[in-house]
């Protein structure tokens, strides 16, 4: 089992900066990949980064160089540094993690709000 609890929520103007965390239950050398999703109303839930085995990273094309995801290995957290922050990025942003074994298990944390607005 793995919680996953979301930080970092708020409101900025377009062009400004937040970072959100999620902070994990267990250590995340345990954990094979954690990615950052999001879902604005009325649209799927779509990816924005992820972080994969050896520190493998990728963004969504519509957040490159502007979105960076990055981890604190002795705090079990992942964040994602999000900057020059556009009205289109606003959404609730979920932290996802899975965990491989003989299954594979899929977790979800709570979600945090993040709106880009003037």
């Amino acid at each position: 089992q793995v919680q996953l609890v979301e930080s970092g929520r708020g409101l900025v103007q377009p062009g400004g900066s937040l970072r959100l965390s999620c902070a994990a239950s267990r250590s995340i050398f345990s954990i094979n990949s954690m990615a950052w999703y999001r879902q604005a109303p009325g649209k799927q839930r779509e990816l924005v980064a992820g972080m994969y085995s050896g520190s493998r990273t990728n963004n969504a094309d519509y957040v490159k160089g502007r979105f960076t995801i990055s981890r604190d290995n002795a705090k079990n957290t992942v964040y994602l540094q999000m900057n020059n922050l556009k009205p289109e990025d606003t959404a609730v942003y979920y932290c996802y993690a899975v965990v491989t074994g003989i299954y594979e298990y899929a977790y979800w944390g709570q979600g945090t709000q993040v709106t880009v607005s003037s």
